[in-house]
């Protein structure tokens, strides 16, 4: 008996993590109703010129995997609406996690994976 595993659409992953995602800007704003003056946009950028795709994860997605768009130099880029703080996150290139070099700094996970860190103020 053949069967078939169900993949959820980035659509039903936005909805299922509590996270507001806008088709059209492609950005993603979090929490319930996110309330726009209390995040700020925060720009994410990936050189990886060869890459088939390049994902952004981090405490703000649930740690899962939200796609980022590849400009015609070969930098990949996502919008993310970020409140106050210090959050965690990794690229993840073709896959295989990267840091970002221009993060504030990098810290550990509760894995204690390395991961980058961004402060948002």
């Amino acid at each position: 008996m053949k069967t078939h595993k169900w993949k959820e659409s980035l659509y039903e992953k936005m909805l299922f993590m509590n996270v507001n995602f806008d088709h059209q800007d492609r950005e993603i704003r979090i929490g319930p109703g996110s309330a726009r003056g209390s995040a700020k946009p925060v720009n994410f950028y990936c050189a990886a010129p060869h890459a088939k795709s390049v994902e952004l994860v981090g405490d703000f997605t649930h740690w899962h995997p939200f796609p980022m768009r590849q400009s015609l130099d070969g930098w990949w880029f996502a919008q993310v609406m970020l409140g106050h703080g210090h959050h965690q996150y990794r690229f993840l290139v073709d896959g295989m996690p990267v840091l970002d070099p221009h993060a504030t700094g990098i810290t550990r996970d509760e894995r204690n994976e390395q991961v980058s860190l961004i402060a948002v103020s």
